[in-house]
């Protein structure tokens, strides 16, 4: 089951994340992330977090207080973090994560830090990419010209081979600390195939400016 965390930050366009949202069973909003769901209209199934980043509290009384998941405010997870795990405990096998883009960098790195570790997300939607993680074979269609970023993710060397790439993947081997910046997708279907570890693909939004 696909479950979809909306989180504090800029997050992406509705239509950017449609694909996930029109499959989700189950949205939850990690505090502040209750604004974005709101903007796309939605109603978030729970709300988790110690819910000090909403401005006004106040929100939160249109809701059923079941569906409020309270934690304090000195703990040792994120927001995030604990409605990750919560959408797991209901049965969420993919996780997709909404926001969290620009805002503060501290806030960025925890995020980013998730896709390192045992049961990482699938898929991480901001306002000005999507990030992709990448165990397997992934395709690349209809972006022929685009550029991607790729960092290596998990706790192993990631090995890989590709199809379709400016610059092939084939023979590198890549621990935390390396980096493949502004690869281009040369054909209209490329293609990322790990044969260990596994990859974080960034491709900036068509609507984003690039850096």
């Amino acid at each position: 089951m696909t479950g979809c965390i909306f989180t504090g930050g800029r997050g992406p366009r509705k239509e950017d994340c449609a694909e996930y949202l029109v499959r989700a069973g189950l949205l939850v909003a990690a505090d502040s992330g209750l604004l974005l769901a709101r903007s796309f209209g939605l109603r978030p199934d729970y709300i988790v977090g110690d819910m000090d980043s909403l401005p006004d509290a106040a929100i939160l009384e249109e809701y059923d207080p079941s569906r409020i998941i309270r934690h304090p405010h000195e703990k040792d997870c994120t927001d995030t973090e604990l409605s990750l795990e919560f959408a797991r405990q209901h049965g969420c096998d993919e996780l997709v994560i909404l926001g969290g883009g620009e805002g503060r960098m501290d806030h960025f790195l925890a995020l980013y830090s998730l896709f390192h570790r045992d049961l990482p997300p699938t898929a991480w939607l901001t306002g000005s990419d999507q990030m992709l993680y990448i165990a397997s074979r992934h395709e690349i269609r209809g972006r022929a010209g685009r550029e991607i970023s790729l960092f290596p993710a998990g706790k192993v060397p990631a090995r890989m081979r590709s199809r379709g790439l400016k610059w092939p993947l084939d023979g590198l081997e890549w621990s935390l600390g390396d980096v493949g910046i502004s690869n281009v997708v040369a054909d209209n279907c490329a293609e990322i195939e790990i044969i260990s570890g596994a990859l974080l693909l960034f491709m900036p939004w068509e609507n984003a400016n690039g850096i």
